[in-house]
């Protein structure tokens, strides 16, 4: 499972977070919005594409090399603001990150069944989908949730380490249950965290690179967790 999230940042002057950097301008922050859905719905489909070709392509892969890549990327974008702000350097880290992440959802989609990963994708696309209308007409702040969720994570991360030693069914179902619920208000947050518009915080309109790739690890996140749900569900 890949649990890291690259969004919990202290209060800064450059923090990507930080309420002073607030747009209220209602076409820079459509524009923002725009972009960033762009960027995300084309990792999505690169992601797509590689889970379909694992799929129907019997391969033998090797994917130490991807997760290295993957990590570095991500911690990069997430820590250096050189490296997220600047063009094109941070497409390139996008698009390293997400051509090894689909490598890896391929590989991992190789453990169910065909029938059971294509059946998954409208289903969770269907899931997503009702999550960001509910992040974009709710009145509630979910901005304000960060610490909570922050802890929540770590919570998930130690309780996936105890899996490690104690092999149930049920304990399996239990944690991928909390993780795919940890990961849907991840990503109600990160929604609200984009669209600004009076909410507690709001991100920069610089930051485009950063929300796309927030948005897109709740989004694996979230399908990963899925797909453990059933696969313990099955017994596999």
């Amino acid at each position: 499972m890949y649990d890291v999230e690259a969004n919990q940042y202290g209060k800064s002057d450059y923090s990507p977070f930080d309420n002073t950097m607030a747009f209220s301008d209602v076409s820079i922050r459509a524009g923002f919005i725009r972009k960033v859905y762009s960027i995300l719905l084309c990792q999505l489909v690169v992601t797509i594409a590689f889970i379909c070709f694992f799929l129907y392509w019997t391969l033998v892969y090797h994917n130490f090399f991807s997760r290295a890549v993957t990590f570095v990327t991500m911690i990069a974008m997430a820590c250096c603001e050189s490296v997220r702000r600047t063009f094109p350097t941070n497409m390139i880290f996008l698009s390293l990150f997400t051509l090894c992440e689909g490598y890896l959802l391929g590989a991992v989609s190789r453990l169910l069944s065909e029938f059971h990963m294509i059946s998954r994708i409208p289903h969770h696309i269907v899931v997503v989908l009702a999550i960001t209308i509910f992040a974009f007409q709710t009145k509630y702040d979910f901005t304000m949730m960060g610490g909570i969720l922050f802890v929540a994570l770590i919570i998930l991360i130690c309780f996936g380490f105890l899996m490690i030693f104690f092999h149930s069914r049920v304990l399996s179902i239990v944690y991928a249950c909390i993780g795919a619920l940890i990961f849907a208000v991840y990503l109600v947050y990160d929604t609200q965290i984009m669209m600004g518009g009076g909410k507690m915080y709001s991100i920069s309109p610089e930051e485009y690179i950063f929300a796309a790739l927030n948005l897109y690890l709740d989004i694996v996140n979230l399908f990963l967790y899925i797909l453990q749900i059933i696969a313990a569900a099955r017994g596999d």
